[in-house]
């Protein structure tokens, strides 16, 4: 199980799990279950090159469709193929099997994100 203390939080409801120079990305329990169920994710190519704060993916839900964007500067080294073949992993594990882009990024790119405290006092604002 993943430690959500020790991930990174955007206020568009990603998080960022750094190791080295990969982050993968997802979006939070929070924001999965204010989509409901998660029936169509688009991502990026990999080899795309992505800006913070730029729209990298789009996901489809049974209520609404929300785009995805890109948390922290990079490029996209990997997507998350089981998620695109079956989008409730999104809602069933967003922390594990529901991940969504896997990113090279520079050193300290996350460090402009929320840390978990931040994330819980901005949702409950």
């Amino acid at each position: 199980m993943t430690d959500l203390n020790t991930l990174r939080y955007s206020e568009e409801h990603e998080w960022v799990a750094v190791d080295g120079d990969v982050a993968t990305i997802g979006i939070t329990d929070y924001a999965a279950e204010k989509l409901g169920d998660v029936v169509f994710v688009e991502l990026p190519a990999v080899g795309t090159v992505v800006a913070a704060g730029a729209v990298v993916g789009e996901i489809e839900s049974t209520k609404s469709v929300g785009e995805l964007y890109a948390p922290v500067d990079g490029t996209v080294a990997e997507i998350n193929d089981a998620v695109v073949d079956d989008p409730s992993q999104v809602n069933a594990a967003p922390y594990e099997g529901g991940w969504l882009i896997r990113l090279t990024i520079a050193d300290g790119a996350a460090d402009g994100l929320l840390d978990r405290d931040g994330y819980v006092a901005f949702t409950e604002g």
